[in-house]
């Protein structure tokens, strides 16, 4: 079950191949995610030094008058990942055309991880086809109701 999903990463971009990631948070922010407080519109992944991060995502605080003030929702946060898939993602970023998107924040046991992705962007004929998809099933589950 997805607690925060990013819907427009779906609709932008074509995923070519999914990947599961540890993301390191802190104890506040864990339970604003498991309150479906976060977002992950326009955020991205990038491989810097050998290591993953999630930048753009935005955390609002669980308790914002307990927070500290110099807490930033929008801070840059680390990702968990094994070296090989490291190497993976940083060659895919590399190459034109290619992105890293996050797609979404769940739980897995107690643990939350975050659901990327390398993903090429849509061209605008491709977005309106699949508005047209959409917008096709939409009618048929409607008729079917009837």
């Amino acid at each position: 079950m997805d607690l925060v999903r990013n819907k427009k990463a779906t609709f932008h971009h074509e995923i070519l191949e999914e990947f599961e990631a540890g993301i390191e948070l802190l104890g506040h922010e864990v339970k604003s995610i498991r309150n479906k407080m976060g977002s992950l519109e326009g955020s991205r992944v990038t491989v810097r030094g050998g290591e993953g991060f999630l930048m753009g995502a935005t955390v609002q605080p669980y308790q914002p008058n307990n927070i500290t003030n110099d807490y930033d929702p929008n801070r840059n946060r680390r990702l968990l990942l094994d070296k090989k898939t490291l190497a993976g993602l940083s060659k895919a970023e590399d190459t034109k055309g290619l992105t890293i998107v996050p797609i979404s924040w769940y739980n897995k046991g107690k643990n939350i991880k975050l659901r990327i992705a390398i993903a090429r962007g849509k061209k605008q004929f491709d977005k309106r086809e699949t508005i047209k998809k959409r917008d096709t099933e939409r009618d048929l589950r409607r008729e079917f109701k009837r």
